[in-house]
């Protein structure tokens, strides 16, 4: 089955928290044993989960894994339903995550049912992340600049990226986006679990 796909309504970090805790449920895991599994302390695990902080992307891929959902119903509770090609038309289409930190991310094949990467387009605001605070997660990423320029830390290596530049690393290194200049970032990110 194939489509061009227009996508769902944005959503929002508190409704992947609903769904992350109904899915605990429904697997009859307690928080702590869902902690356990995903390799993160008890608190980082429930704030997750109550929707009070961001939730990266690296963690929801884990979840995925664990109670054996596709990314998609992760995110919005529907179930991909497209096995040859899914298109995804120019500011149309994909599933939106309102992210409250860093950056925010569109999934660009949201409706194609056992996907082997998450191919994102994600914007990195200005002014966000000055810290540039690092996160990891398993796998690998690509990254590929559309527009702005991209200050990426890895590990403590700092990279500058503009339009047309691309790079590919080990994810598990910790790694941080920063927007550098007046013009946000659009880049395509392929997360490879």
């Amino acid at each position: 089955m194939a489509n061009d796909s227009t996508g769902p309504m944005p959503r929002s970090i508190s409704d992947i928290a609903r769904r992350i805790r109904e899915l605990r449920g429904i697997c009859d895991y307690t928080p702590e044993e869902m902690a356990d599994e995903c390799g993160v302390p008890m608190e980082e695990y429930i704030s997750y989960e109550s929707g009070e902080v961001d939730i990266p992307i690296s963690f929801l891929l884990r979840l995925a894994e664990r109670f054996h959902v596709d990314m998609t119903e992760m995110i919005t509770g529907e179930t991909p339903r497209l096995s040859v090609y899914s298109v995804t038309r120019a500011g149309k289409g994909g599933v939106e995550v309102e992210r409250r930190e860093h950056y925010y991310y569109r999934n660009l094949a949201f409706n194609f049912l056992h996907r082997k990467v998450e191919p994102l387009h994600v914007v990195v605001k200005v002014g966000v992340n000055p810290e540039l605070v690092q996160s990891a997660h398993e796998g690998h990423e690509f990254d590929y600049v559309l527009s702005g320029t991209l200050h990426l830390r890895i590990d403590d290596k700092d990279v500058t990226l503009r339009p047309g530049d691309a790079v590919y690393y080990d994810s598990a290194h910790p790694h941080a986006l920063q927007a550098l200049g007046d013009e946000d970032v659009n880049m395509l990110a392929i997360v490879i679990p």
